[in-house]
Parts: structure tokens; C-alpha cells; sequence
């Protein structure tokens, strides 16, 4: 004591001015209870939009000018096609399998593109170490490392971001409460997470409005009003944000589109166009259930393979390596990769795919060829046509895709797609350019074609397709600036999800499948057969219960005979009611706290007591019948994140259901 005396008195004795610190915390304390008047919200909310914001930017920016020293190397290392290849694979090789080495060194979450984990989350599962902060760096260094591969991989990064921006909320908040001194609220993290995934689509679009809308519809199946504010306010703060960098970078003269076309259009589109628009919507669909089956079906060949599951488990960046290699070398300009314009980025593809001129009237044009800035011409090549270039494109890189997304490194599959659909729109474009050089209207003024209008419609229907969403078509007018095709934009969408949600899972569903993570399958079946099936038929008849009047070896039995982590308990074993239950920490305190029967009597701890008067017994909040419906469940597991409900019949316990028995 005395020497806790002394240490007390000297830390004292060294804080210089008591006074005015005291009147210093006075006044932080003051300032804090002002701004916090208007709720501490919008103040995380405003961080976590800014923070995403310049690490998107500040990591375009290392990427581009990474893709920018590998198209040196390869452009200064001469005509020596051995040097050329070689230069062309081993850097996004050495670079891909550095991702996957540094991400899985240090956490083994940080691989692929986390939406799927994140959407278990949300849903009241929890996944150990999956948020956690030595994850937001692996995941910051693996996706730097993954984009730098460029075409090559054809990797993006809006999955990851996504997962990045939940860990960064999952931060702030646990800030959150330290600065404001609150107990740890679940409804407020979740809060944090739905804006968190807004703000994950915005700061790589720049769209905030699509950013929320398809953050609503692909990560959760019901959706909060109170979250839509914040969703919004997160969102817009990081796409101000990310093009506001862009202006101070001088890459442009103001804030504007990422992806800013050219459409500059008085007459966008013919009425007789919209059945083009139809079959574009059709052909995407179907497009889109062939590779989410195929996407699927390797996910599991993978690992069901002895070879490749062996990589797999033991060692990951040899499996990337020999992927990584193969891609680069079918991708390699003076072989295939020049009928598929490899040498462009991402970005480039995009731009170019949505060009306002229609190619098929440019590639005989002298003229036209020798245009500056013609990202076009990396399409049109000598020994085949543009539609013989883009329709090699859409071929190779179907398979190519499929193989890239089985790599075990950060990477985004959203961007891919979205290159993807715009190709199949603007080879149809071209057709039917082709088809009708002077318009569908032989009267009056020439009305043309206009491809990039269906390289936009093709792009939202196809990525919407494969992710189940209808907002791509708000994300792919955000993303250009361009609202000129949106009602066109819209039909194909709507066309292509009506094919695809019918025959297949979407894509960050098919990964719950495939990683077999806890989380409710939407139900399939419309037929009025499946509103028939009860809970009585499905629902677990034999539940370990407690009685209230039950001592220390009834409990000892029941923590024996099951692993629950909470036990029904009914009034008595006569009589089945229930009136609560009780958590298996609280049972085994009680254990700790009581004496075994036929304990020796030197080794009793306390007197024998019951159940009822010794534990806190929680009151059951929500029941189901036996005559409950298998839907009726289902929403109500969905809605209020359930992981177990008892059944009761006439207040009496009659058996359980778990997310297991509802699956």
C-alpha cells in the first residue's frame, strides 16, 4: 500500500498546471456534446466516405503507374520475341503470386472477393476474424497487386473494395464507441455495414446513387429504411470524394463521369430498335446461366481435383503461378492476344467499347484511321474484322474468366462482366449497323445505328444477369454520364434477369454454395405446393429442455447430451410449458456454484439449489406453431436474423428450428 502510495503521489507530482488541464477537459467535453448534437453518425459516416475515397484514388494511382512501367519494359526491351514474351508474362505473373503469398501469409480471409462472406454477416452469422483490421492490409497490398496484372487477369476491384470498406466501418465503429463511451451496440454495426457497402461501389464508379441501390439488392434480401440516409450520405461523400481527387490531379478539368462517353446523341435510338434491345437482353441472359454454371462447376472441379485441391491446401502461389502464366501467354500481343486487344487496361476497354463512331464504317476509312486517340483501332485488325476480333474476344476470355476467378487472391469479378456485356452489345450494335447503314427508317433524314448505345444496354444486362441486380442499369448511366439508352438499358436488364434468376443462382450466391457458408438459399420454388409445407415437417422433435424445478445433475445431463448454446425451459416435466430460456454460460456458473450429489462432504461448494431460483431465466420473445408455413419461417429467419425458434403448441414445447432444419 505504500508503495502504491508513493507511485500515486510521484505520477502527481509530475503533471504540470492541474488546473488548467482540468478546465482544457471541460472544454473538449463541451465541444463534443455540441457536435454529437446532431448525432455522431454523420460524422463517422463523412470518415468513412473520405477514407475509401483516397485509398480507391491513391490506389488507382500506384496501379496505373505500375501497368505504366510494365508497358515501358515491354515496349523498350527491343524485337526479340523471347525477351518480349517473357517480359509480357513473368511481371503480372510475379505479381499475381506476390497478392497471393503476402495476402494468405497473413490472413487466409482476404482471398477472392469477400461479398459473399459479407452477405452471411449481415444475415446475424458470425465469421471469426473476418472483419478484422490485419485483414484490411492484406487486402489493401493483394488487390494493388492483383490490378496491376491489368487485361491480362482481367481482374477488377469492386468485390474487395466492398469487403475493404466493411472492415474500415467495423473500425469506426468500435471508434465510435471509445469516443462517445457507449456499450457496443449490434444494430448500430450493422447500421455501419450498410453504409459501408454503398460506399464500396461509389468510390470505384463515382456513382453514388446506383452505389446504394445495388449494395441494397445483392447484399441484403430486406432492407432497413433508417439505413437509407446514411447509405446515401456515405456514398455521395466518397464518390465527391474520389472524382474531387481526380480534378486536384489535374486528370480533369471538373468532376465528371468515370467512364465519360461521347454520346452526344439528339436522336439516341429508333422505336424499332427496342426488339434489338429485347434480343441483346435474351442473349445476355443466356450468355450469363452458361457462365454462372461454368463459374460454378469449376469452383468445384478445383478443389474435388487432387492435383489442384493439393495446391490449393498446401501451396497456393505455385497454383497461381502455373494460372497466371497460362492467361499471360494466351494474352501475349504478337500471338492470340492480338485478336483480343490485350495491350488495353481495363478502363481502355471500356472507353473503347463505348465510342460513339460506328467501327464497321471507320475500318475501310483512311481517314478515320489515322484519327488521334483511336482506342478502336487495337480492335480492328488486318487479317479479321471487328466482328472477327470481338467475337474472338467474348470466346476466349468466357474460359479465361472462369479460370481466373478459381485464383486465391484479393480480386473484384464485377468490372470483368461489366467489359464483358458491353463486348456482346457492341458486336449486336454492329451487326445490325451493318445490317441497316441508313437507320431502321428508309424515310426521311438518316437515322444511323449507334453501337456504344448497345455496348451500355449490353453491360448493365449482362452484369446484372450474373449478380441478380436490375440497378446496373442506373450504375452504367452513372458511370458514363449518359441517360440518353436508359429506358432501353432498363428493358434488356429486366429481360436478361427474368432468364437468368429463373435458371440459375446469382454469382456471390453461387460462392456461399460452393464455400458451404451458413446463410438461408433463397427459395426457389414458386409452386403453390411449397406454401403448403409446415414447420411440423421439418422442424427438430427432439430438444434437450430443462425444468424449473431441475438441480445439479439434470443440468450436468442436459450440457452432456447437446451443444447449444441456449436451452428451452419449461414450467416443470409434467408439464411441457415454456417460459424461457436459458443461456449455457449461465449453466455452467450454476454447475461451478453448486455441489455434485455424491460429492465427498469436504468438497461441497454450496448448498443444493434449482434452476428457477439460481439462474435468470430469459423470457421466449417470438414462437412458432406447427402450423406455421415453411415461407412464413423463411421471412421471419430472413427478416429478424433468427439462428433458432422453438415451436410450441398450446404453450407447450413441442420442437425447435434452426437455419439447418430451414435450409
Amino acid at each position: 500500500e505504500k508503495e502504491e502510495e508513493r507511485v500515486l503521489v510521484s505520477e502527481h507530482s509530475w503533471r504540470p498546471c492541474p488546473t488548467a488541464r482540468r478546465r482544457l477537459r471541460g472544454c473538449l467535453e463541451w465541444v463534443k456534446r455540441q457536435l454529437f448534437r446532431v448525432g455522431e453518425d454523420w460524422y463517422f459516416l463523412f470518415i468513412l466516405g473520405v477514407l475509401m475515397a483516397t485509398i480507391s484514388f491513391t490506389m488507382d494511382i500506384i496501379v496505373a503507374r505500375l501497368y505504366a512501367a510494365h508497358m515501358w519494359l515491354y515496349r523498350e526491351i527491343g524485337d526479340i520475341a523471347v525477351l518480349k514474351y517473357l517480359s509480357w508474362t513473368l511481371y503480372p505473373t510475379a505479381m499475381a503470386t506476390f497478392s497471393t503469398g503476402f495476402s494468405q501469409s497473413i490472413t487466409p480471409h482476404s482471398g477472392g472477393s469477400g461479398i459473399p462472406e459479407l452477405k452471411t454477416i449481415l444475415m446475424g452469422v458470425v465469421l471469426e476474424d473476418y472483419l478484422a483490421i490485419k485483414n484490411f492490409g492484406a487486402k489493401v497490398v493483394g488487390l494493388t497487386c492483383t490490378l496491376v496484372c491489368g487485361s491480362t487477369l482481367f481482374l477488377g476491384k469492386v468485390g474487395p473494395y466492398v469487403h475493404l470498406s466493411a472492415m474500415a466501418a467495423a473500425y469506426l465503429g468500435k471508434m465510435r464507441t471509445t469516443v462517445t463511451r457507449e456499450y457496443e451496440n449490434k444494430f448500430k454495426q450493422h447500421e455501419m455495414l450498410v453504409a459501408a457497402q454503398a460506399v464500396g461501389v461509389a468510390t470505384v464508379f463515382g456513382a453514388p446513387i446506383s452505389g446504394v441501390l445495388f449494395s441494397i439488392e445483392v447484399m441484403s434480401p430486406y432492407f432497413a429504411v433508417r439505413d437509407y440516409w446514411r447509405g446515401f450520405f456515405a456514398a455521395t461523400c466518397g464518390a465527391f470524394m474520389f472524382r474531387l481527387l481526380a480534378v486536384f490531379n489535374s486528370e480533369q478539368e471538373t468532376i465528371a463521369a468515370v467512364f465519360k462517353s461521347d454520346l452526344k446523341i439528339d436522336f439516341p435510338f429508333d422505336l424499332l430498335e427496342t426488339f434489338f434491345f429485347v434480343i441483346l437482353g435474351t442473349i445476355c441472359g443466356i450468355v450469363a446461366c452458361a457462365y454462372l454454371f461454368c463459374q460454378r462447376w469449376m469452383m468445384v472441379a478445383v478443389k474435388k481435383n487432387r492435383l489442384t485441391a493439393k495446391l490449393l491446401a498446401t501451396d497456393k502461389p505455385v497454383y497461381t503461378v502455373l494460372v497466371v502464366l497460362l492467361l499471360a501467354s494466351v494474352t501475349f500481343p504478337p500471338g492470340l492476344g492480338q485478336f483480343m486487344a490485350s495491350r488495353l487496361t481495363m478502363k481502355e476497354y471500356l472507353t473503347s467499347l463505348f465510342d460513339n463512331r460506328t467501327w464497321s464504317m471507320l475500318a475501310p476509312n483512311t481517314s478515320g484511321i489515322a484519327k488521334p486517340g483511336g482506342l478502336w483501332q487495337e480492335w480492328d485488325h488486318p487479317s479479321a474484322t471487328i466482328y472477327g476480333t470481338l467475337t474472338f474476344f467474348l470466346l476466349m476470355k468466357f474460359w479465361m474468366l472462369i479460370l481466373a476467378t478459381t485464383l486465391p487472391l484479393p480480386a473484384g469479378y464485377f468490372m470483368p462482366i461489366f467489359i464483358y456485356g458491353a463486348a456482346i452489345g457492341r458486336l449486336l450494335g454492329e451487326v445490325v449497323a451493318l445490317l441497316f447503314p441508313q437507320g431502321l427508317h428508309s424515310e426521311g433524314p438518316p437515322r444511323p445505328i449507334i453501337p456504344a448505345g448497345y455496348a451500355l444496354a449490353g453491360a448493365a444486362a449482362f452484369a446484372g444477369s450474373v449478380t441478380h441486380a436490375v440497378s446496373t442499369a442506373l450504375l452504367v448511366c452513372e458511370a458514363t454520364g449518359h441517360l440518353g439508352h436508359v429506358l432501353p438499358t432498363v428493358l434488356a436488364v429486366l429481360v436478361a434477369n427474368a432468364i437468368s434468376q429463373k435458371n440459375q443462382p446469382s454469382f456471390y450466391d453461387a460462392g456461399i454454395i460452393v464455400k458451404k457458408l451458413p446463410y438461408l438459399p433463397p427459395i426457389r420454388s414458386r409452386h403453390i405446393a411449397s406454401y403448403g409445407v409446415a414447420v411440423e415437417e421439418f422442424m427438430e422433435r427432439q430438444v434437450v429442455a430443462l425444468a424449473k424445478g431441475d438441480g445439479f445433475q439434470e443440468v450436468l445431463v442436459a450440457l452432456d447430451a447437446s451443444a447449444d448454446t441456449e436451452y428451452p425451459v419449461v414450467e416443470s416435466t409434467g408439464s411441457p410449458t415454456l417460459v424461457g430460456t436459458v443461456s449455457r454460460s449461465q449453466l455452467v456458473t450454476f454447475l461451478q456454484s453448486h455441489e455434485h450429489p455424491q460429492a465427498p462432504q469436504g468438497e461441497k461448494l454450496a448448498t443444493a439449489g434449482t434452476l428457477g431460483d439460481d439462474c435468470a431465466v430469459e423470457p421466449i420473445m417470438l414462437q412458432l406453431s406447427p402450423w406455421t408455413s415453411l415461407h412464413q419461417a423463411y421471412h421471419l429467419f430472413q427478416l429478424l436474423k433468427l439462428q433458432r425458434v422453438f415451436v410450441t403448441r398450446s404453450g407447450e414445447l413441442v420442437g425447435a428450428v434452426s437455419r439447418a432444419e430451414v435450409r
